[in-house]
């Protein structure tokens, strides 16, 4: 359909359209014929008719009101009927267009012009820009849409997210990348690094999705790893394919009503059969990330011999139900429930009673994807609230004119620069160390690094409410990210381990490295 033709007009003539029958206003220096909308308007007709509106540049209102999505929405994008002589848009919003935002603290330092850094190359840059193009044209309208509806990642978005090996750039460096293209060509499989997985972990985090963000393989992160890492060859070729091209999904089972971070509690049970060429499995487990459309689980078992992990197929035995959460059932959070499931022995990962080490060897990994994305999380509530306190009038000036509002932001900042700077740091000691030095090294300052990215990201939160008033806690409109984090951000906080489970193991960790003859 042709886009029709824009006429122009001088402000003197659309102040003469100032009726409750002829209704025209200028927003952005775009005119508005808002006659026959008036009556339809979601927030009353009386509203279009309150002094500084009917024939009037009602900018500053609108944005008042309103995000600038609202403008790009088909319904209201045929109510322009053309622009102001002589005058061009003023209003700078990024709505998902792939470009970097002019906003201060809106993306980290190495992405601010002026800004510098060690870590980056201009590979890091080209995989950036490619990511944050897809991300937004590919994945962000999935998102905003499956978060609403509840259902799982749409196909086609995992699909294209398997053709430039997105899937397997999640799961970081490794043989895993090797003869793969990955994003066509742009980063070579050998100097794929931390930093490049970053990049990708945080941009995926833009989508604004806390349910989405889980539901889109986020399993698979957790879930394939000790596959590839402990799996047999056999089992491997099998499984690995499927799941790096999007054709089948894997999550990982550990979770049960009576054991969380507690993995020695699990009671789900794994016993030979007579033969020994079969596992029995029988049990539950809960809260299972992706569970519900699975079609492998890596589940953690009690066996003869201690605490084992088995891959396990959807099929006979195999039940999932959805459990309601706070977010989105696009997650796909499941209540598993295996009843008596005969699965191949061979499709034991690692030594039998060997299972802490699989588990142990990924949540190095496992955390620091979350801190990752919580990093990038966090940034996008900074950016959120500095737009608003800027836009907002309250006593006849900007938000930010107050002192108690400017303090929350400065925390706000502070907290984010920290968590980004502690981040890069720990990655760079990743991309320098063996995988045995990190599981020496870096399992405790990685758990303090989650902890702290949890508990911060949980009082931005709490301050952007407030900066948000009743908007914050409003599902839609200007504070509906602000709605949505605030109630989804306490996930992060359990998942891959509670806070105070994960403050704990730092500093057992550090005490254990105390030299012997330290003294005051």
């Amino acid at each position: 359909m042709a886009s029709k033709e824009l006429r122009t007009f001088t402000r003197e003539e659309v102040a003469q359209h100032n009726k409750e029958g002829d209704l025209w206003v200028v927003i952005d220096s775009n005119v508005y014929d808002l006659t026959r909308f008036r009556n339809l308007h979601p927030g009353g007709a009386s509203v279009l008719m309150e002094e500084g509106v009917p024939g009037q540049d009602a900018t500053e209102v609108f944005f008042s009101l309103h995000r600038y999505e609202v403008l790009e929405r088909p319904q209201y994008k045929r109510l322009q009927i053309g622009v102001v002589q002589g005058e061009e848009p003023q209003v700078s919003a990024t709505i998902n267009d792939g470009a970097i935002s002019a906003v201060p603290y809106a993306e980290p330092t190495w992405l601010t012009e002026g800004y510098h850094s060690p870590y980056y190359t201009e590979n890091h840059r080209q995989l950036q820009r490619a990511i944050r193009k897809f991300m937004d044209e590919v994945v962000y309208p999935d998102a905003q849409a499956r978060e609403l509806d509840g259902k799982r990642p749409s196909q086609s978005v995992v699909d294209a997210m398997a053709k430039i090996e997105m899937l397997a750039m999640r799961l970081g460096p490794g043989k895993h990348l090797q003869g793969r293209t990955l994003m066509g060509g742009l980063v070579k499989p050998e100097e794929f690094d931390y930093f490049h997985e970053l990049v990708v972990s945080q941009e995926l985090t833009r989508c604004g999705a806390r349910g989405y963000g889980d539901g889109i393989n986020s399993g698979m992160v957790i879930g394939l790893p000790p596959v590839l890492n402990f799996g047999s060859q056999e089992l491997k070729a099998r499984v690995v394919p499927d799941v790096f091209g999007g054709k089948k999904f894997i999550c990982l089972a550990i979770s049960e009503a009576f054991a969380g971070s507690d993995v020695f509690g699990l009671q789900t049970t794994a016993t030979k059969t007579e033969d020994g060429k079969h596992w029995i499995i029988t049990g539950t487990k809960k809260w299972i990330t992706n569970g519900t459309f699975a079609d492998y689980f890596t589940v953690g078992c009690k066996t003869e011999d201690g605490f084992t992990v088995i891959l396990v197929e959807r099929g006979e035995g195999v039940e999932t139900k959805p459990i309601k959460t706070s977010y989105s059932s696009s997650a796909g959070t499941a209540y598993v429930i295996f009843d008596n499931v005969k699965v191949p022995v061979e499709n034991t990962l690692g030594e039998e009673g060997g299972g802490i080490f699989v588990m142990l060897s990924n949540f190095n990994h496992e955390r620091w994807v979350m801190c990752c994305s919580s990093a990038r999380s966090q940034r996008s509530i900074v950016e959120e609230c500095l737009k608003w306190t800027n836009q907002r009038k309250a006593f006849g000036k900007p938000l930010h004119s107050q002192a108690v509002v400017r303090a929350k932001l400065a925390a706000m900042i502070a907290r984010v620069e920290s968590a980004q700077n502690w981040l890069e740091n720990i990655t760079y000691q990743m991309c320098h160390m063996s995988y045995r030095e990190q599981a020496n090294k870096l399992a405790g300052p990685i758990a303090f690094l989650k902890m702290y990215c949890t508990r911060t990201a949980q009082e931005t939160a709490t301050d952007a409410v407030q900066i948000f008033g009743g908007r914050g806690v409003t599902q839609t409109g200007m504070g509906r990210h602000i709605e949505h984090y605030h109630r989804t951000v306490p996930f992060d906080a359990l998942l891959g381990g509670a806070e105070d489970v994960l403050a704990d193991l730092g500093v057992r960790q550090a005490m254990r490295g105390m030299p012997k003859n330290a003294r005051l």
